[in-house]
């Protein structure tokens, strides 16, 4: 069948099979009743089929109406997006936005972010996502992302980057461990401890290794997790000693499940910011998304532990 549609046709058998009546379709459509009469009888004519029958004072759906309708309704939702997406482009020359974030972030500052930033830019569909910031960062030079929200690793070069936000990590433990009571006992009694830590091939799990070969405490194996929820949960329970940064573990501090113990010496600074391509000056619709996540970094809460 040689058939070109007519959208008129196609949007004048949408409004009457959902609307059940030629009037209300027409008022819907902003057309005259003749008009939406005359699309249907075009249509029914050029696929020789019957559309619409009438039952009583209702105007329902034939069987082959039925399936029109399914693909209608497909095609003109992809012509509206598509008319969004433009709109979208020509507004802000930008319709989608390529988050990656380490799953912490995720949990924590992102949400905040995105709620933001789609109030300024609802009609730009954010996409996130999450993994370690060095494997973000290869991908965002191979141009599959935008920006990436994470930890700036060592030796990276300032180009293309905005810090944002500094942070210590800590020892997380129960209030019934003695370290909670005594935190001048650290240093003795490090070899003796279960570390819990986040997942291998990140960048913090790489600065704890160090610290601890430092330190003294790499005498046992360490427990390594993939959720910090989980570390958090295996302190309180007294399985060992979590090694997280005190703003993960906030609320537990402050309700006093958990105490953060400071760690020996310098301990282990991290900086965070935001990664962008260097070879390219963020547009209005990324620029925006990197002074959310600064105001978020800003209100991120400070460290309180014990020393």
């Amino acid at each position: 069948m040689d058939w070109v549609p007519d959208l008129r046709q196609l949007r004048a058998f949408v409004a009457v099979a959902e609307e059940g009546s030629f009037t209300v379709a027409a008022r819907r459509l902003f057309v005259t009743q003749s008009a939406v009469s005359h699309s249907l009888r075009t249509l029914e004519e050029q696929l020789s089929c019957k559309l619409l029958d009438r039952a009583g004072k209702r105007v329902v759906v034939t069987p082959e109406g039925g399936l029109l309708l399914k693909r209608c309704r497909r095609v003109l939702y992809e012509l509206e997006q598509a008319g969004r997406d433009l709109d979208g482009l020509r507004r802000w020359a930008q319709t989608r936005i390529r988050i990656g974030a380490p799953h912490t972030l995720c949990h924590s500052m992102v949400p905040s972010v995105l709620r933001e930033f789609r109030d300024c830019f609802p009609h730009c569909v954010p996409v996130i996502e999450t993994d370690d910031t060095s494997q973000l960062l290869n991908r965002l030079g191979d141009s599959d992302l935008d920006l990436v929200v994470g930890l700036k690793p060592r030796g990276r070069s300032d180009d293309g980057y905005r810090p944002m936000f500094r942070d210590r990590l800590a020892f997380i433990v129960s209030p019934f461990h003695p370290w909670s009571a005594h935190p001048e006992m650290v240093a003795e009694t490090i070899r003796e401890q279960q570390f819990i830590v986040y997942a291998k091939a990140t960048e913090t799990h790489r600065l704890i290794e160090e610290w601890l070969e430092r330190a003294g405490g790499s005498g046992r194996k360490l427990l390594v997790l993939g959720d910090m929820q989980a570390i958090k949960e295996m302190a309180k329970l007294g399985i060992g000693v979590g090694i997280v940064a005190p703003w993960v573990a906030d609320h537990e501090i402050r309700d006093g499940t958990l105490k953060a113990i400071a760690m020996e010496g310098a301990g282990i600074e991290r900086e965070w910011g935001v990664f962008h391509p260097a070879k390219r000056t963020p547009s209005l619709v990324e620029e925006t998304f990197i002074g959310l996540c600064e105001l978020a970094f800003e209100a991120m809460p400070s460290d309180a532990v014990s020393t």
